[in-house]
């Protein structure tokens, strides 16, 4: 067992086999488990107001740490290995501290599960314990193959943990363990009285991790470990060690120095140029439950609450519609159309045709990873380009029958109202195209309406899943013809900015960026692992599609800390002509790209014929330029 966060060296080399640890899972037996918030035998936990349905627990420090233990522990029993389930769960704490130093709570975190605190800042609900992810050991009986690459979908937020690790063995209590991947965020969370680790490496190797997103939040000295790519924005970190190939700070109080860019492979930027945090609910001094609607900033560094209450609006929860999953979409429609705000409580819905979202200011708030999946090829969202809206903690599933798009934002030939003070935000927005059941869609996510942010992103075609994925000698033969997403993120609107935009395994070009003066903070991509053939992947008459193109008629773009990793599993001879691609005029700008091998196939250049191969020469070992256009 290491005791000891190993450097980063090594393991980026070794973390090219992250791929042979996610084909285990499939595998695996999902566990089934009754959907509620309780343990049988025990007594029932603080419910929140009825309209909030049986999925949403809520805590108050009047009850006995014993019970809040074992409510959290039996759910995270049921979810640790749930990872292509239908269960979803929102755990909320009023304000108040929860733990002692004798009794600490120590909360685990499993998949589609929402650990939350109800105060109007983050100081006013304290977790004196921790709040952790650890690997999943996924051989040998569940002692080897320990990794965190499937560690995905689970939200923690609006609280303080200070890290206590009483009765925790010594490798344990060395700090507040985080080893998650993709559709994971962490906001408005202050950590005190430890460290962070965002890997474990405290079970058996070889401890990979896949990338995460930090915002609104403080945090302690932290351990990077095996992550591949991170985004932390708008945080203070009194330290941060670590490396392995994407690193990205942006607007982060004491975030490490990039001059020395690839050696550590860190990207800096002294403040982020358009933010806005995630709306989040919380409960008045009377008791009564509100949505609290950070508002849109500019050239912003450190937390949004430093100062006191994060500057915004607060809305009533009476001016929410509290859906269910059995609600329909005519009911949701009719609900959105009188002018009521949407909450989502967690479960599974199906959108049989478009949840429309046409009034500015609206916002749409899911607990628990609820998540709209697509029936008879429709677009589960359709938000109108007007100035205001946020939506966020979505997750979207594709269907059975192929939707034209699973998100649209604005219309392509349409008025689009948006402004740069109020642009229409996604926050933690997540697609998936396959996993828990086949899906299709042309494109996954359109964006039309110009001044548009998007803040955290996982838009995934499914590299695994329960059903619908029939393996070959040479890997997943079949996936590439029944489970289709031809374009991962699809960009016309100008003024757009992302923060945090993961874009993997689409059939074309996963990223396409035709709007004028876009920025993107973090991009991560991989290629699909799953082409038969190189005829299969052929963009015309150039090998393959770029992971990150940007239209030949922009003028001005620019993005900050991108990866494009490649993995053609069916087919290693396959190739790759360029992970980016962007017109050459002096305005559109790409700051610390790389692109790399994860043991199968080709990426011959970086960005327009520029930079090395990635190639079995080399697996694991990045190639790296600092700036494109070279100067």
């Amino acid at each position: 067992m290491t005791t000891h966060p190993p450097g980063a060296g090594g393991r980026a080399a070794r973390t090219a086999r992250r791929h042979v640890a996610r084909a285990l899972v499939l595998g695996l037996a999902l566990v089934a488990a009754p959907i509620g918030g309780t343990v049988a035998g025990a007594a029932p936990a603080h419910r929140p107001p009825a309209d909030l349905g049986p999925h949403v627990t809520v805590f108050d420090p009047s009850m006995p740490v014993s019970r809040i233990q074992a409510v959290l522990d039996a759910t995270h029993a049921r979810q640790v290995d749930n990872e292509m389930g239908t269960q979803r769960y929102a755990y909320l704490f009023k304000p108040g501290t929860y733990g002692t130093a004798e009794q600490p709570l120590q909360i685990k975190v499993g998949y589609y599960t929402e650990i939350a605190g109800l105060g109007a800042s983050p100081t006013d609900v304290v977790i004196n314990g921790k709040v952790e992810v650890y690997n999943r050991c996924l051989a040998d009986g569940g002692t080897g193959n320990c990794i965190a690459l499937v560690n995905f979908w689970r939200t923690l937020s609006n609280l303080s943990i200070n890290v206590n690790a009483a009765g925790q063995d010594d490798c344990r209590s060395s700090a507040n363990f985080w080893a998650v991947s993709q559709a994971v965020s962490v906001r408005r969370v202050a950590v005190t009285g430890g460290t962070l680790s965002l890997m474990d490496y405290c079970t058996a190797g070889p401890q990979y991790a896949s990338g995460g997103f930090i915002a609104d939040s403080k945090l302690p000295a932290t351990t990077n470990g095996s992550q591949q790519q991170w985004l932390t924005r708008n945080s203070e970190v009194a330290g941060w060690s670590n490396a392995v190939w994407n690193q990205v700070f942006s607007g982060v109080v004491g975030a490490p120095d990039d001059a020395a860019f690839p050696d550590p492979p860190y990207t800096t930027l002294a403040t982020t140029p358009v933010s806005r945090e995630k709306p989040y609910l919380f409960v008045d001094a009377r008791g009564r439950y509100a949505v609290r609607v950070p508002a849109a900033a500019r050239n912003t560094r450190g937390t949004s609450w430093a100062g006191g209450l994060t500057p915004g609006r607060t809305i009533p929860l009476t001016d929410f519609h509290v859906a269910k999953p059995s609600d329909s979409v005519r009911t949701i429609n009719r609900e959105l159309a009188r002018g009521k705000h949407l909450l989502l409580t967690p479960g599974v819905y199906d959108v049989d045709r478009s949840i429309h979202v046409r009034r500015p200011d609206t916002v749409v708030l899911g607990l628990g990873h609820a998540t709209l999946t697509a029936v008879d090829g429709a677009v589960p969202l359709d938000v109108a380009g007007v100035p205001g809206v946020v939506v966020a903690g979505v997750t979207v599933d594709a269907g059975t029958t192929e939707s034209p798009v699973l998100v649209r934002v604005g219309r392509k030939h349409g008025r689009n109202a948006s402004t740069p003070a109020n642009p229409l935000t996604l926050s933690d927005i997540y697609f998936r195209v396959g996993g828990p059941h086949v899906g299709r869609t042309d494109t996954a996510l359109e964006v039309n309406a110009d001044h548009v942010l998007i803040d955290h992103t996982w838009v995934w075609r499914g590299d695994h899943g329960v059903e619908g994925f029939t393996e070959g000698v040479n890997g997943d033969t079949d996936r590439w013809r029944t489970n289709t997403g031809r374009y991962g993120a699809v960009i016309n609107g100008d003024d757009v900015t992302a923060t945090g935009l993961f874009v993997e395994h689409f059939q074309r070009h996963n990223t396409v960026w035709n709007g004028e003066r876009g920025t993107t903070v973090l991009y991560q991509n991989e290629l699909p692992y799953d082409p038969p053939t190189q005829a299969d992947w052929m963009n015309g008459d150039v090998r393959g599609w770029a992971g990150y193109k940007v239209g030949d008629h922009v003028r001005r773009h620019t993005l900050h800390g991108g990866g494009v990793y490649v993995f053609n599993q069916n087919n290693p001879s396959i190739h790759t002509e360029n992970g980016f691609e962007v017109p050459e005029t002096p305005g559109v700008r790409l700051r610390h790209i790389m692109t790399v091998n994860l043991s199968a196939g080709t990426i011959d250049h970086v960005v327009n014929g520029v930079g090395g191969p990635a190639d079995t020469n080399a697996v694991g070992a990045p190639v790296y330029l600092a700036e494109y256009p070279v100067r």
